[in-house]
């Protein structure tokens, strides 16, 4: 336990930045990201002394995650994604190649089930351990194990040949 309990304002500009990553990483959408972190944020605030002697950062990701979770029960538009990929860029001397790989990665990512894309983002996005995000999802781990497996077979599956995005085969991709 902290002596001091830290200002909820100091609180959202620290790790502001980094939850609203979460939430984009959540809805696929920077707008439904702004406004699920600003719904979490709207939740804990009356409760912040209880919090904010704990684990507050761990509080807010479990709040955005259960608050998503419930929008995507609760709102079906009937829209499927089925956009096409860009084509792969030819040379790899562009100096934007990261930047359409990090796209088509968010892509992919953005096009999983809602519960294999919370998964994927509370272990590889946020580097939460299958624990953590058992807890997160309140689901046992080998839940978050099969989960894990699953979105990363489809991942692999839909990505382009890692070829064409990568010069060479030098770096991993998933």
């Amino acid at each position: 336990m902290r002596d001091a309990t830290p200002d909820f304002t100091e609180f959202v500009a620290a790790c502001g930045p980094k939850m609203l990553r979460t939430a984009w990483l959540l809805t696929g959408d920077p707008h439904q990201a702004e406004d699920l972190l600003q719904t979490a944020l709207a939740k804990i605030w009356p409760r912040w002394e209880l919090i904010a002697r704990e684990r507050p950062e761990a509080y807010l990701r479990k709040v955005m995650v259960n608050c998503h979770v419930s929008w995507w029960r609760r709102r079906w538009t009937g829209e499927l994604p089925h956009g096409e990929l860009p084509e792969p860029v030819a040379s790899r001397a562009d100096p934007f190649d990261d930047v359409v790989l990090g796209q088509v990665v968010a892509e992919a990512v953005r096009a999983l089930p809602p519960r294999q894309r919370a998964v994927v983002v509370l272990r590889f996005f946020e580097d939460l351990s299958v624990e953590e995000t058992a807890e997160v999802l309140r689901c046992s781990t080998g839940t978050v194990k099969s989960q894990s497996h699953r979105a990363l077979a489809t991942l692999r599956g839909r990505l382009p040949a890692r070829e064409l995005l990568l010069d060479g085969g030098s770096r991993e991709l998933v």
